[in-house]
């Protein structure tokens, strides 16, 4: 969490709480089954906090973080939908269903989940995550998100990409990759939050000349 941002409390329908610099308040009736106990504090279960962040958060920061939630194995993305349907007709149903949907936990990073969501979100086939690419049964490559029909990969370039050997390490992988005839596609955290539309074009771009 970045030091700006506030901490989100769920507080049972019915009681008082509040306001408190720092927190950002929510009510919701709590059914006992979605608290548990963690060191004497009381907490809402992971699927339950998966709801609540449908709820609160953008589709792609909600996926962000049920990501991490799943790749850890807390949370099992089929049972979320369940839930979901289970709860048909409920406000924010539909919410939790779609953030279930685009949930993948392959994703190493927000960043790479937020990236991913956003290329579904503008129609495009959703992408393998950590996608391993073998020449003769030997390692070449694991790719951040891949669409391996096409040979089109995308790499995020976060800040670690800066460390010189990280960097090589980085350039002779994408070497052999372009010898095995793929297109490799860059992305930086700043064209990610300010030039997605032009990365996106690039991206259809590149599948459509493999549609050729």
């Amino acid at each position: 969490m970045e030091a700006h941002e506030s901490l989100d409390v769920l507080v049972p329908t019915g009681r008082r709480f509040g306001p408190v610099s720092g927190l950002a308040v929510h009510t919701a009736t709590l059914p006992g089954t979605d608290v548990v106990l963690r060191a004497g504090v009381p907490v809402t279960t992971p699927e339950r906090t998966c709801w609540d962040l449908a709820q609160w958060l953008r589709v792609e920061d909600a996926v962000a973080l049920v990501d991490v939630l799943v790749r850890r194995q807390l949370v099992d993305p089929a049972r979320l939908s369940e839930r979901a349907r289970r709860h048909t007709g409920e406000r924010g149903w539909k919410r939790m269903l779609r953030v279930a949907d685009l949930t993948d936990g392959g994703a190493e990073s927000p960043p790479e989940s937020r990236l991913r969501v956003r290329l579904v979100l503008a129609g495009l086939p959703a992408p393998a995550t950590q996608f391993v690419v073998e020449r003769d049964g030997a390692f070449v490559a694991r790719l951040d998100l891949a669409w391996p029909q096409w040979k089109i990969a995308i790499e995020y370039d976060g800040i670690w990409h800066h460390d010189p050997e990280q960097l090589h390490r980085d350039r002779r992988r994408l070497n052999r990759l372009v010898g095995d005839d793929w297109i490799v596609l860059h992305l930086t955290s700043k064209r990610l939050a300010t030039d997605f539309d032009g990365f996106l074009a690039e991206v259809r771009h590149a599948i459509r000349t493999r549609k050729r």
